[in-house]
């Protein structure tokens, strides 16, 4: 059954939120056998310590990156519609929405997306930072913390015509894929170098295919349907904003992508862990990493949604369609998380290594 089968028999709006639900199962899977975190690979980088983590967040990249170009290449896909690239930007935004993001994950221990999946394993932790990091997303977006978002974003703004780094280069999508092998040559040296299983070579490569997927499954809809679908890729910060009012307040947003993303992902997690026997209830150890956790949640919900994307939506789809503000965004992440893990986790580390 095609497409515009599809489309005929479910409509536009119930086919995207459908497609969501795939691809959030599908990252979910790949996520949670992966153990794919930016959290982890920026720690590793910055303290020099260990090279798994940052091997399968650089595959992910990677392909994410080649896989998307090739799409374009081929011309199987246009993202000049996607809004990372057609809309007005912020660099002001990306860059200190990069850093608090960044830096809020290293007090939580881990961003984002890894919260859904730790959350879905019987992480209490997790779950916790999930709900108010969409809290804090959801006020930075229309509540209290929204004028301070819109100040920051306003410093320094850029036109669409200007977010495309692929044009500004003069490189094309040959020049995007180019880039990619280079980044999937480090993924792979780094991996040899670890050690990785097989398992997680496979998880990190899945993660990078899930998201060039998401860019084409949604602009080949659009392409078909009545309805207006935006052309989009995984991103968690506001439809983790959006999944929360559609619960706190029904019918809430329009099902969409987004809609049918977060519990896709939540559901790919649970089986992947259930399979494996690894669901696990897990608490806090202490009021003090409550108040860090929280204090963590906070920030990625602001600085996600001041730049524009979390540490996926900027990070791995912002950056595969060569978005200036996504990879500003990126670069504020690595360096928010190596002031967080130097001001604060580093010390500890040491103490502990010197036992």
């Amino acid at each position: 059954m095609d497409i515009a089968s599809l489309l005929e028999s479910l409509g536009g709006k119930t086919l995207i939120t459908l497609t969501g639900l795939l691809i959030g199962v599908l990252f979910g899977v790949f996520a949670q056998r992966s153990r794919f975190c930016l959290r982890s690979a920026t720690v590793e980088f910055w303290s020099r310590q260990g090279q798994s983590k940052l091997a399968i967040w650089l595959f992910a990249f990677s392909v994410a990156m080649l896989s998307t170009q090739g799409f374009a290449s081929a011309g199987w896909l246009d993202v000049s519609l996607a809004r990372q690239l057609s809309a007005r930007g912020s660099v002001s935004g990306a860059l200190i929405g990069g850093l608090c993001f960044g830096f809020g994950m290293i007090l939580a221990r881990g961003c984002s997306s890894r919260m859904l999946v730790l959350a879905a394993n019987g992480n209490l932790r997790a779950l916790l930072t999930g709900l108010i990091f969409a809290v804090a997303a959801q006020a930075s977006l229309n509540g209290l913390l929204s004028p301070l978002r819109l100040w920051i974003s306003g410093w320094w703004t850029i036109d669409e015509g200007a977010r495309d780094l692929l044009a500004l280069l003069h490189i094309g999508h040959l020049g995007g894929m180019l880039f990619g092998l280079l980044w999937l040559g480090a993924a792979v040296f780094f991996a040899r170098r670890a050690g990785l299983t097989a398992r997680e070579w496979f998880g990190g490569i899945g993660v990078g295919l899930v998201v060039a997927l998401g860019w084409l499954s949604t602009y080949l809809i659009g392409l078909e349907s009545f309805d207006v679908l935006p052309v989009q890729s995984l991103s968690f910060t506001g439809p983790s904003a959006d999944v929360l009012m559609l619960v706190l307040s029904p019918p809430g947003q329009p099902w969409d992508f987004d809609i049918g993303l977060v519990p896709g992902v939540v559901l790919g997690s649970f089986l992947a862990a259930w399979r494996t026997h690894e669901l696990k209830l897990e608490g806090f150890k202490d009021g003090l990493s409550m108040r860090r956790y929280i204090a963590g949640a906070l920030c990625m919900g602001f600085g996600g949604m001041l730049a524009g994307g979390c540490a996926v939506g900027a990070g791995v789809s912002g950056a595969s369609v060569f978005a200036v503000t996504a990879w500003l965004a990126l670069l504020g992440m690595w360096a928010g998380a190596g002031l967080a893990d130097a001001l604060i986790d580093r010390g500890e580390r040491l103490a502990h290594l010197a036992r």
